[in-house]
């Protein structure tokens, strides 16, 4: 399990040095690129998705009784003292954020 946390680790850290790579100088410069926006888009949700499965591997390795969802897992680390509050309430917003991009990509696209 050690192995598997470390190998979603590294997953997470390419994803942040390839967004990284992609991420235009100029807020302008996303909002103009369909291309960009997409690709960066992108990314965060990937990044968000492989945050949500490192946690329950954790909570999985650490023996720990599974949360309600997925909605409520970082703040479930804070309260067992694996994740600062302070980091877990922005985890949480970016994974609204995610769903929120997720789900505009079913309607209009924009």
């Amino acid at each position: 399990m050690k192995e598997r946390i470390n190998e979603k680790i590294n997953e997470i850290s390419d994803y942040l040095l390839e967004l990284k790579d992609i991420v235009p100088p100029r807020f302008d410069d996303y909002l103009k690129s369909a291309v960009t926006k997409a690709a960066c888009e992108r990314y965060f949700e990937k990044i968000i998705e492989a945050m949500v499965d490192l946690s329950f591997m954790v909570i999985k390795y650490k023996k720990l009784t599974f949360p309600e969802d997925d909605n409520s897992v970082f703040l479930f680390l804070a309260k067992e003292e694996i994740l600062s509050s302070e980091l877990a309430l922005k985890l949480r917003k970016a994974k609204g954020m995610r769903n929120i991009i997720a789900h505009e990509y079913g309607s209009s696209g924009k």
